[in-house]
């Protein structure tokens, strides 16, 4: 008879079982080398981006002020991120500003994604926003607070191998000898788009801070994210949190970096009443911090309703009671519950990474268009920011 398999061994099993099938399919969705390739852009996704006219963009090959760029079998011409951002650079410099980027004397903006319950969407939300500031020729910088390095994942790293020994946030967090930030900031596939990535090492913070508060080691927790951020603020025009579902120490570092929160909420009531308590517990948290020296100036609070249903009458009464709570704090675009975004993540990717004929065309148009609308309206919150 076969000695049983002891608990700790049929973990690891499962845990190498699970490992290779993910290589599998990492190699088979982005196969030769395994790392995900931005697709290219039809021109008038382009138009679309640069807020011009498809005719006009014509044009501008017609007179030799584009870039030369690929063409499909069919003859339509097909453009690279890269091959947008040249265009921006091109164009700039009239009337109309083509390069967004922030300007002398705006301040760095720092957005946190955040709930503590799971399933609320915030690393769905934050890699769309990512992706559609960058296209619109933002610099993003994504920051991965999540030990579950969900975000990390999407960028098409693989935190348990790529960042086994360090490279990931906690280097850059950690009270014994701290890399800079620049020292773990990860090129991504998508142009525009840096990332600082987690792994199960993050974890290590909230274990560490208790010990480094007794022996008040400086910066203190709530502190050292800003100061980790300050080394590389001039890079970038936007950074985005992906914070845990939890309120530890590294949600708390996290907020007090931040310039602004979006808080997602899906639309039901038990996700309503969570919510109330993760307000209470971090209301009594900030309370702490800010007694303490931190931060506390936002210049914006929404709340992002997600995996909204228009044709569920309960949603609706849920949203409409939000609303009534909240007024101009909810956000005036909801995000879809959309095959086309669950769909999508079965290959690990994004509205704005596939391609529209692989679904269906109506679906497909109504995801797109409900993640344009969010991401376009934090775009405005964004600029409000800025005095613009």
């Amino acid at each position: 008879m076969a000695e049983p398999l002891l608990i700790n061994e049929r973990v690891r099993a499962r845990a190498d079982t699970l490992g290779a099938a993910l290589d599998a399919h990492m190699l088979a969705s982005f196969a030769p080398d395994a790392r995900k390739v931005l697709r290219r852009f039809s021109a008038g996704e382009v138009a679309d981006l640069l807020g011009i006219s498809t005719s006009f963009l014509r044009k501008l090959h017609f007179d030799g002020k584009a870039p030369e760029v690929e063409t499909s079998q069919g003859g339509r011409r097909q453009y690279s991120a890269d091959d947008i951002l040249t265009l921006r650079r091109t164009l700039d410099g009239g009337k109309t500003s083509y390069l967004p980027n922030r300007r002398l004397g705006e301040k760095l903006q720092v957005l946190s994604f955040l709930n503590f319950k799971g399933g609320s969407g915030k690393t769905t939300s934050t890699i769309h926003t990512a992706q559609r500031l960058a296209l619109k020729g933002y610099r993003v910088l994504c920051v991965d607070v999540d030990p579950q390095a969900s975000l990390t994942v999407l960028f098409g790293y693989r935190p348990e191998y790529d960042f086994l020994d360090q490279g990931t946030l906690y280097d850059a967090l950690r009270y014994d000898d701290p890399l800079p930030l620049s020292a773990v900031i990860q090129d991504t596939f998508f142009p525009g788009i840096d990332l600082v990535p987690a792994g199960l090492m993050l974890q290590e913070f909230e274990h560490e801070t208790p010990r480094a508060l007794i022996d008040n080691v400086q910066p203190a927790f709530y502190a050292r994210m800003a100061a980790t951020l300050s080394e590389v603020e001039a890079d970038y025009d936007v950074v985005l949190f992906d914070c845990p579902p939890q309120l530890g120490y590294l949600t708390m570092s996290a907020l007090c970096a931040s310039t602004s929160v979006m808080i997602t909420i899906v639309p039901n009531m038990l996700d309503v009443a969570s919510m109330a308590q993760f307000l209470q517990m971090s209301a009594d948290l900030l309370d702490v911090v800010a007694d303490a020296g931190a931060p506390m100036s936002f210049d914006f609070m929404r709340f992002l309703i997600n995996r909204y249903e228009p044709n569920d009458g309960p949603q609706q009464q849920v949203v409409s009671f939000l609303r009534t709570l909240f007024k101009d704090e909810v956000m005036v675009a909801p995000m879809l519950k959309s095959t086309a975004i669950s769909d999508a993540g079965l290959t690990q990717q994004t509205i704005y990474e596939v391609e529209r004929t692989q679904f269906n065309r109506q679906t497909y148009d109504r995801a797109l268009e409900s993640l344009n609308a969010v991401n376009d309206e934090i775009e405005q919150l964004l600029h409000h920011a800025w005095r613009r």
